[in-house]
């Protein structure tokens, strides 16, 4: 696989060859696509998946968690919305799911099939992708919500749509998560299992980060998913 930063903005990893399926990864708040970039070899998958990975870098901009200092971020986070697993900032929450979506977009017109495509990523990033993920009008390959929660108050029952109601989604989180509590990650797995998912949910025994455990059992997953 060749690395390589996109003119979209993104770090993709790409196979040997044409890819077979793609997963889109979203990272957290003040980091880039690099960080997540890094950690794609940790998950051993096998050449043959023959997946493109697109790790897009969020915009810089004032947030309100930071005192309005400029961080990277995919929308406006409030000083308790990560605790309290709520968003305070719908709109810019509609622009980045514009920005994930044509990120699949671009997928399918590359020949990946949406069905074998993968949205999600870590915190922030894993927030926005499996909102994106269940309101998406074509059926997806999974979605990958890592120390991430469903915003309490988007009503996202209401909004998704039937293609991915039953959508494969792979949650870990930390048991020692400090930032997002852990009791937000069994939120979003039981939300998400009662929409009709099938949720593959894993703890761990860190903080708000990704180890390397993790990484193995998401390597797995996706596995099983691109065979």
């Amino acid at each position: 696989m060749t690395a390589s930063a996109s003119p979209t903005e993104a770090v993709e990893i790409a196979p040997n060859g044409a890819a077979k399926s793609a997963v889109i990864l979203l990272h957290g708040l003040g980091s880039d696509g690099h960080e997540l970039a890094a950690m794609v070899p940790a998950m051993r998958l096998p050449s043959e998946a023959a997946i493109r990975w697109v790790i897009p870098h969020a915009a810089s901009r004032q947030l309100s968690i930071a005192g309005r200092e400029k961080r990277t971020a995919w929308f406006d986070v409030g000083p308790e919305d990560l605790w309290r697993a709520v968003t305070s900032d719908p709109e810019g929450l509609a622009k980045a799911d514009q920005l994930v979506r044509a990120l699949i977009e671009r997928e399918i017109a590359r020949g990946v099939p949406s069905n074998r495509i993968f949205v999600g990523g870590f915190s922030q990033g894993g927030a926005l992708g499996t909102y994106t993920a269940l309101r998406y009008e074509k059926p997806l390959a999974g979605a990958i919500a890592l120390s991430t929660f469903l915003a309490r108050n988007v009503e996202l029952e209401a909004q998704s749509v039937s293609a991915n109601r039953g959508l494969p989604v792979f949650a870990g989180h930390g048991t020692r998560d400090r930032l997002v509590a852990p009791s937000r990650g069994r939120e979003l797995r039981d939300r998400l299992t009662e929409l009709g998912c099938a949720v593959t949910f894993r703890e761990y025994a860190m903080d708000h980060e990704v180890c390397v455990e993790e990484l193995v059992d998401l390597g797995a997953w996706i596995a099983a998913r691109t065979r």
